[in-house]
């Protein structure tokens, strides 16, 4: 079947806090469209974007999930991402490589946290939005508050394209404000309807704010509206589109998915605001070792370029998810890996329809697919022509805060073990291991208590190992209290050879820096060979803190001084010299712990506010604010910062605390110093 044009083409995804119905919307976006013939549930297990059985299990989605439909004949690829913070390195990756998404509310929780994160991941990649204010047919539902929490938290300047009439029980149907027209729904059909005499008042200011919000960013709209001329439909759309490509506007729809009300608006949404692959901005790279700025656009003629955004191991296979940006390539063909300085190829190409494959001879600008038998391409990746060699900006993960130690539970699976951690290591880049160089245990750490909780059951499930794992622990961090410096000389023979070096180091706390290792030694004086040997040695003595032997962070290390003596200076040499001088300047800087604390919003019934404040002061919480909710089922939403060392098992807590009847989310928010005993 010959594809449509590349201009009719959208790559979006679907982006929200978890349970705010983003799998419920796709599975009603992908019926509509006719991708499935039966309408998949969440709560049945049956959702055809959560293919995954604890994805089914538990009921929400865990990995992103790919699958391509058609709609007023444009072709949409829909990426389905995760909502639990847990698993944000899917959202992460999956905007890093689409064109446009669809932001969910839910109408009864409003803006809740990991829909701020969310959104800004997608400010940091400038994709386009549209939202969806969901589960209107919900007790408590607010539509306006939740546009008001949009302006609000995300700093958006949401244009209503729908109003709903009702909330709740009362929810009928919404008017629609481009059209004028009354949309309700008998079962899945869509109805338009003349609009009651009710609601009139309604539509003629929902008309008046969208052409005022388009007119300050569109000349000709801006002109007519000035002139007191009705602009016409079409020119109203263009300009919308223009703002919306340009982040300027979010178009705000509504609807309740469970109910099939208000899908159908969305997916017109889809292919009247939303960027095509040609209106996304050209990509931007460097050629490998350069700081000049190159681009590619999105044609068949360019040279090629992709971006792996995920490795998956499917069913014992690598499969490898790109981003295509310019040219094409087909099944075979060798293409260029800069990151690795090797060559891969495609032994298979897929279009992926969730978990299904359909296979594909080659591949062209704005495709998403997977490919089989690439064995070195990772995370962030480049593949390009060699002749024409380009580096896209990697995708970077955030460090793991959560800790547990793995072991087989007989000896005989302690190879099939390393493999397969190394394999869900090259799957998930939150996902690290190590061995404690003191126990000698395998340590595997993550984002938190559910991350390591599905990758122990997929080590077990998914790869026959069966494993027993320790209680969670803490990843801390170490900084520096004060600035120092040391000296450390390296005057011995190795292998019957001199080997001198004599370095000076200094070393300073740097907040919320991270770690920056400098030199500031005259490389004409000494080689630069024997310089980038003690940085190096300096970098990697981060890794492990003087103190307590935690990773380092916001720390501040220059090399200052050293002497070369060119009959016996080596690499070795400096390195171990430097390596000594950061561990004596470290000593005489002083340590500080840091523990990562969470971000922690409790909704409950105002009954049990007091218990639920007063369980977050005995866990050293600080609560920063507590916000009444109204509607027909008033809650409270307390927020508070909380270390994460007190919050394990907090969800047992919680539920005997409020019998059953509160709700938390939590995510890292940032590290902060700490005192432990025994370390």
């Amino acid at each position: 079947m010959k594809r449509p044009a590349l201009e009719m083409r959208r790559n979006i995804g679907i982006i929200s806090h978890i349970d705010a119905g983003k799998t419920t919307t796709t599975e009603r976006m992908l019926f509509y469209s006719g991708a499935v013939h039966r309408i998949g549930e969440v709560d049945e297990g049956s959702a055809t974007m959560d293919w995954m059985s604890q994805e089914r299990e538990r009921g929400i989605t865990i990995t992103s999930a790919a699958i391509t439909t058609t709609w007023a004949e444009h072709e949409i690829t829909i990426i389905d991402t995760p909502g639990h913070v847990d698993f944000t390195i899917e959202v992460e990756r999956s905007l890093r490589v689409l064109d446009g998404a669809i932001a969910i509310f839910s109408a009864v929780e409003g803006v809740e946290p990991q829909s701020e994160t969310v959104w800004r991941q997608a400010d940091k990649f400038g994709v386009p939005r549209l939202a969806f204010i969901n589960k209107l047919d919900r007790m408590g539902a607010d539509f306006e508050r939740t546009v008001e929490m949009m302006v609000e938290k995300l700093g958006a300047r949401p244009v209503l394209m729908h109003w709903p009439d009702g909330e709740g029980e009362d929810y009928t149907g919404q008017v629609e404000a481009l059209s004028g027209d009354f949309l309700t729904w008998e079962g899945r059909e869509l109805r338009r309807n003349e609009l009651p005499d009710t609601l009139q008042e309604k539509a003629q200011e929902l008309k008046e704010a969208l052409i005022e919000a388009v007119a300050d960013h569109d000349e000709s709209v801006m002109e007519a509206y000035l002139e007191g001329r009705a602009v016409d439909t079409e020119t109203l759309k263009a300009g919308l589109r223009s703002a919306v490509l340009s982040g300027e506007l979010v178009p705000v729809f509504c609807g309740s998915s469970l109910k099939n009300k208000g899908v159908q608006p969305l997916l017109d949404a889809v292919v009247d605001y939303l960027p095509s692959p040609v209106d996304a901005p050209p990509a931007i790279g460097f050629a490998p070792g350069e700081n000049e700025p190159i681009t590619r656009p999105p044609a068949q003629d360019a040279p090629f370029s992709a971006l792996v955004f995920k490795v998956q191991i499917d069913g014992g296979r690598r499969l490898t998810y790109l981003r295509v940006y310019s040219g094409g390539a087909r099944v075979g063909e060798s293409l260029w890996n800069p990151a690795r300085g090797d060559s891969e190829r495609f032994a298979r190409l897929f279009r992926m329809y969730s978990h299904k494959r359909e296979r594909l001879d080659a591949v062209g600008p704005g495709d998403i697919v997977a490919a089989a038998g690439m064995k070195e391409a990772a995370t962030g990746d480049t593949l390009c022509d060699r002749k024409e060699p380009i580096a896209y900006e990697s995708i970077l993960a955030p460090q793991p805060v959560i800790s547990v130690a793995i072991e087989p539970r007989d000896a005989t699976g302690t190879k099939k073990l390393g493999e397969t951690l190394a394999k869900l290591q090259a799957e998930d880049p939150t996902f690290q291991v190590r061995v404690d160089s003191e126990s000698g245990q395998t340590v595997m750490s993550g984002m938190g208590e559910l991350h390591l909780e599905v990758l122990t059951r997929r080590i077990d499930e998914d790869f026959g190992v069966n494993v027993r794992v320790g209680a969670p622990r803490v990843v801390y961090r170490e900084t520096l209290a004060k600035k120092a410096e040391a000296d450390a000389t390296f005057d011995r023979e190795l292998a019957g050879e001199p080997q001198f070096a004599r370095v000076r180091v200094g070393v300073a706390p740097r907040p919320g820096g991270g770690v920056s290792c400098k030199s500031a030694v005259d490389d004409t004086a000494v080689p630069e060979n024997l310089i980038a040997a003690a940085l190096d040695s300096l970098r990697a003595s981060t890794s492990s803190g003087a103190m307590a032997g935690y990773e380092m962070t916001d720390v501040s290390v220059t090399l200052l001084e050293a002497d070369y003596d060119a009959e016996c200076a080596t690499e070795a040499a400096f390195s171990i010299a430097a390596a000594n001088a950061f561990t004596e300047a470290c000593r005489a800087a002083g340590g500080k712990l840091l523990e990562p604390v969470m971000s922690v919003e409790v909704v409950a019934t105002g009954e049990f506010l007091g218990g639920i404040i007063g369980d977050i002061n005995a866990r050293d919480g600080k609560v920063s604010g507590v916000e009444e909710r109204g509607g027909a089922s008033p809650v409270s939403v307390v927020r508070a910062s909380v270390p994460l060392a007190k919050v394990f098992g907090y969800a047992t807590s919680l539920r005997s605390a409020t019998q059953g009847r509160a709700t938390y989310t939590m995510r890292f928010s940032h590290y902060a110093p700490c005192e432990m005993a025994g370390v």
